[in-house]
């Protein structure tokens, strides 16, 4: 079974949340559509370029994302 991470539950929340669609987070972030689905199904998590990128068009802070801390 495969462990969720904090940071799948909070992007997902994220993008759910703010009604995201991956192919603009894709675009976005430079990135695959498959790299965000990626993301979501917890087979992969973003380099620290993407994850700024990703933060930024979030408008999240990383540390959020990655379940260091609970401020958005």
């Amino acid at each position: 079974m495969e462990k969720i991470t904090k940071f799948q539950i909070r992007f997902n929340e994220c993008l759910h949340d703010l009604n995201v669609k991956q192919t603009e987070l894709a675009a976005a972030a430079n990135v695959s559509k498959q790299c965000i689905s990626d993301y979501k199904a917890g087979k992969s998590v973003p380099s620290i370029d993407t994850l700024f990128l990703i933060c930024r068009y979030l408008d999240v802070s990383s540390d959020y994302l990655l379940g260091l801390n609970d401020n958005i």
